[in-house]
């Protein structure tokens, strides 16, 4: 099962699962089906063994990010040991809780969509990740209680402004550039297993590997994460985590490798597929 979010004309968002590259099977309207997602996917499997569920040519809408304008958007930075050893933090030990920084809606994309770089950049580095969706309240939630709420995963790239980035020791300018959180469809957590298990995590620039990682090098869990969360802040249904990024970033390089317009980027995981996007100059 791969959902995505298609767009009618007249602007309401539906959750439909992409049955090939041109259809897909409406799940149900966004809001909808974030009111209990777990049921949703539940039904949805039914009736595509059943053959029922309408299916629509997904070029007669808009394909979106499945999100909810609301939904909070939490990254983890430097979670897998090999990219924490390769970067400015190198010498530093990891921290007893994982560094967390936010995205907004507004950033995200899906694959296809054309990545511009900001003026003020020497190119966009990439940041081939996975993204939890949780998809149940959590209040004080202990680790078992958030690996249950997960409702599925994605493929993600957290394509990154570094001059930006940089300015500050508050990254969030340098991680919300237009367009720049390319989503893949939502794999079913069911489907996926767990992270712990291994899924191996690739990004290539035109077709070079230039990340090769897997997440049992991650440190710090989805699980423990949105557990730590949640004793802040109530998390809600349709809420993102980014998992992090292994070794191989650009910026890292010598010299350093950054995309520039022209270039396509590609991150695969297994289980969850193939994200592709093409890099373009800013246009005003």
């Amino acid at each position: 099962m791969k959902l995505i979010g298609l767009e009618a004309p007249d602007h309401t968002t539906y959750v439909a699962d992409r049955v090939s590259a041109t259809e897909a099977r409406v799940i149900g309207e966004l809001r909808e089906f974030w009111s209990d997602a777990d049921a949703h996917i539940a039904a949805t499997g039914e009736a595509e063994r059943g053959g029922a569920g309408e299916v629509v040519v997904i070029a007669e809408y808009r394909v979106v990010p499945p999100v909810l304008p609301e939904a909070r958007v939490i990254c983890i930075g430097l979670n897998y040991r090999a990219h924490h050893a390769e970067g400015s933090f190198k010498e530093e030990a990891f921290p007893e809780h994982p560094t967390l920084f936010a995205r907004w809606t507004r950033s995200l994309s899906v694959d296809g969509a054309e990545i511009p770089v900001p003026a003020n950049e020497r190119g966009l580095d990439w940041e081939g990740e996975i993204v939890a969706y949780v998809g149940a309240t959590l209040a004080d939630a202990d680790e078992d209680e958030a690996q249950a709420a997960i409702v599925g995963y994605s493929t993600f790239n957290d394509l990154t402004s570094r001059i930006a980035q940089k300015l500050t020791s508050q990254w969030i300018l340098g991680k919300n550039g237009d367009n720049s959180g390319p989503l893949g469809p939502i794999v079913p957590a069911s489907e996926v297993g767990s992270l712990a298990d291994g899924l191996r995590v690739q990004t290539r620039v035109n077709g070079e590997t230039v990340q090769d990682g897997n997440t049992s090098d991650i440190v710090y869990s989805p699980a423990s994460t949105l557990s730590l969360i949640s004793r802040t802040f109530t998390l809600r249904p349709g809420d993102l985590l980014a998992t992090g990024t292994p070794d191989g970033v650009g910026y890292t390089r010598e010299p350093e490798w950054l995309l520039h317009p022209g270039d396509t980027v590609e991150v695969e995981v297994d289980k969850l597929g193939i994200l592709r996007n093409r890099i373009i100059a800013r246009s005003n």
